[in-house]
């Protein structure tokens, strides 16, 4: 594997791009979240597709797709990510997450789910918490089965599930996520399935708009015992800006969403995560460092 960029403060998050061979390119991150010091958290944010299938209207990792990730190429972006800062301390955190949540949606691949378990049996690291993040698309009930499998048996409530449903109303959802993908009642089912105590399950909504979110309906169809909410910024990708969606949602603005003080009334426990807006300037979404990097070198060569 050859590290074609780095781009970043490691006081907030590294984004790499790299080459694996074959055409294959691949992004991956860390981040200390909002701690000061990898020993109190360090996590890595995993690429399990190189592009993406899917036609997502407000992300960038959907404009080259060349194919599944295997579970060694997985394990090299950790490897790389765990030699960088020396294993004893990389691995010894107060937190050690690993997201599945850069380029692809991993609910495509079916070594995302062996290679959560590499990575325990490879490095035992202390306080270790899994993360996917999904759209949930159609045809991957097999995949669903395995996580819930692999969860009930190994993790017992330190995985972290998130679906990225982004609005309640099915119409919006379409118009955001074209492909097909679970409704959310689907959604609701398998969560309380999945759920066995400890970290609730994740309804990611990115907002763009007021009308994204019905708190009456998110009621109606989760149970708040089980599924936690978490509001994010629109990242401002390339696809984003081509579709006309705009991120209005800041930390400061949070008051032009009254449907956010809805929730925070309501029965859901709520996250707000505008993360830190310097990863908006080192192109660190997912996707625009590859696009970046190859527009760069075009014109150079130019």
């Amino acid at each position: 594997m050859e590290i074609l960029e780095k781009r970043g403060d490691e006081k907030i998050a590294t984004a790499y791009l790299a080459d694996l061979g074959k055409g294959k390119y691949v992004e991956f991150v860390e981040s200390l979240g909002s701690s000061e010091k990898r020993r109190d958290k360090w996590v890595l944010i995993l690429s399990s597709l190189s592009g993406c299938p899917l036609n997502c209207k407000f992300c960038d990792a959907n404009r080259f797709y060349e194919g599944l990730l295997s579970k060694d190429e997985m394990m090299k972006q950790v490897d790389y990510l765990v030699e960088n800062h020396g294993s004893e301390d990389a691995l010894n955190s107060n937190k050690f997450k690993v997201q599945f949540a850069r380029i692809g949606d991993p609910a495509l691949n079916k070594a995302v789910i062996d290679t959560i378990e590499e990575i325990r049996e490879k490095y035992a690291p202390s306080n270790y918490m899994p993360c996917v993040s999904t759209i949930a698309p159609d045809g991957t009930k097999d995949w669903f089965k395995g996580l819930k499998r692999l969860n009930h048996k190994a993790y017992e409530g330190r995985f972290q599930l998130q679906f990225s449903i982004h609005s309640t109303s099915d119409e919006q959802r379409d118009h955001l996520m074209p492909d097909k993908k679970w409704g959310l009642g689907k959604i609701a089912k398998y969560g309380k399935e999945f759920y066995v105590g400890g970290r609730k399950i994740t309804l990611n909504f990115a907002l763009s708009e007021n009308d994204q979110i019905d708190p009456k309906k998110l009621e109606d169809i989760f149970d708040p015992e089980v599924f936690a909410v978490k509001i994010t910024p629109l990242n401002p990708t390339c696809n984003a800006r081509d579709n006309d969606l705009i991120n209005v949602f800041t930390e400061d603005e949070s008051h032009e969403y009254p449907v956010i003080e809805e929730l925070e009334e309501g029965p859901f426990e709520l996250h707000l995560s505008v993360g830190e807006l310097e990863e908006n300037n080192i192109k660190s979404n997912c996707g625009q460092i590859l696009l970046y990097h190859f527009d760069e070198h075009e014109e150079g060569s130019a």
